[in-house]
């Protein structure tokens, strides 16, 4: 789950001064859809925010297992180097408890996800063709500290946006995942409608999943809101619930967003 959350309040004067500039913010949270916009060249955006996440694991008639996930907080930082490019960084600190029959037996604190890539825009939306861009990263299992890992691994995706009119617009990722290489990757997807419901609040539908090939799939609908303090800055909260057998039971989220320019010229 890439959900992320902060407030940094000094930062917030400097970015309306700056709102009037350019596009507004466009972000990868909260849905697991990622926009294919590119983040401006030259300047710096940070999307965070916190999550909690409860899978129910086996349940035999003796005991009960259930496995608790808190991102607090998970950060991606993005940096704008050309009009179609941009430098990615994922951050993950989270905390995760296993509970059997309501008693915790394991628990564990840590960085659970490092993460270092970019995104290339290729194509801009005109007529029928969506805005298409290539999200790729390299993780770095040796940098966790939970989970810690010494096989990295890759995941890329192809993310597409259509608009279909000032209020309503579709957006589809399609991409693979190893998360160690050697191992057999899951292919992954999202699609989600968004809604413009107004000049500051912005909402979503999603679907989502990870399919391996001899394994069940992991198959998860959510749905959020966001609302634009400015043209920088935007909060947002969000909620899902697993549909398939294998998939976590539910998440819930809070985070926002916001850029700012990282030079005056």
């Amino acid at each position: 789950m890439k959900c992320k959350f902060i407030f940094l309040t000094p930062l917030l004067f400097y970015t309306v001064t700056l709102s009037a500039q350019i596009e507004k913010i466009d972000t990868d949270r909260p849905d697991q859809t990622e926009s294919p916009f590119i983040v401006p060249k030259k300047w710096m955006q940070l999307e965070s925010g916190f999550l909690k996440e409860v899978e129910n694991g086996h349940d035999n008639g003796f005991y009960q297992l259930k496995l608790i996930r808190f991102q607090h907080p998970s950060l991606l930082t993005k940096y704008g180097v050309a009009k179609r490019f941009e430098l990615r960084l994922i951050t993950d600190f989270v905390t995760e408890k296993s509970k059997q029959n309501n008693s915790i037996i394991v628990s564990g604190t840590g960085i659970d996800n490092a993460q270092f890539g970019g995104k290339l825009n290729f194509f801009d939306e005109k007529g029928w063709r969506p805005k298409t861009s290539l999200i790729a990263h390299y993780d770095l299992a040796g940098l966790r500290t939970i989970h810690k890992d010494t096989i990295d691994g890759f995941n890329f995706r192809f993310t597409f946006q259509k608009t279909i009119s000032e209020k309503l617009s579709f957006g589809l990722n399609l991409g693979m995942e190893w998360e160690r290489f050697g191992e057999p990757p899951a292919y992954t997807y999202t699609f989600a409608p968004g809604f413009n419901l107004s000049e500051k609040w912005y909402a979503y539908i999603e679907a989502f999943g990870f399919i391996w090939k001899d394994e069940k799939p992991e198959n998860s609908i959510d749905a959020g809101i966001a609302y634009f303090v400015n043209d920088n800055f935007k909060v947002d909260v969000s909620a899902g619930l697993g549909v398939s057998k294998y998939a976590p039971g539910y998440y819930f989220a809070v985070g926002s967003s916001f850029r700012f320019k990282t030079n005056r010229k």
